[in-house]
Parts: C-alpha cells; sequence; structure tokens
C-alpha cells in the first residue's frame, strides 16, 4: 500500500526546544531523540507528509509552542 505525500513538514531547528508536542500530534510520522527532539521515522531532516496525515501535521504547525514548524508545498 503506497502512501500518498503532500507536503513537507519543515522544523525550524533554531526555534525547537524539544518539547515533544509535534512528536505527540504525529506519532506516525516522528519520534523523539534522546533529548525529546523531534526526528522523522524516515530520518529525513524535513519529512515528507502523507496525504491523510496533513490535517494532523496542520494542527502541530498551530500548536507549536515555538512556532518551530511549517509545512511547505
Amino acid at each position: 500500500m503506497s502512501r500518498r505525500v503532500g507536503k513537507v513538514l519543515h522544523i525550524d531547528w533554531t526555534a525547537c526546544d524539544g518539547r515533544g508536542l509535534c512528536t505527540e500530534l504525529l506519532p506516525a510520522l516522528l519520534g523523539r531523540d534522546e533529548w525529546g527532539y523531534p526526528l522523522a521515522h524516515d530520518r529525513q531532516r524535513e519529512p515528507h507528509v502523507p496525504t491523510e496525515l496533513e490535517s494532523d501535521a496542520h494542527r502541530a504547525v498551530n500548536l507549536c509552542p515555538t512556532a518551530a514548524l511549517r509545512l511547505l508545498p
């Protein structure tokens, strides 16, 4: 089963402080490293967001306490 890819999740590493809210909202896409910073399961620096996860990704972007997330086309 292939997943259709929509947008790219950009993480501003200078703004992120590793609170982990994005990993809680996007567990299918992101895990945490040993310091709490998000890591894409596919190890991409800017992970591709499957279309079925786009609404969750928008929610993570909107709720990020440090505004460290953006969705790119």
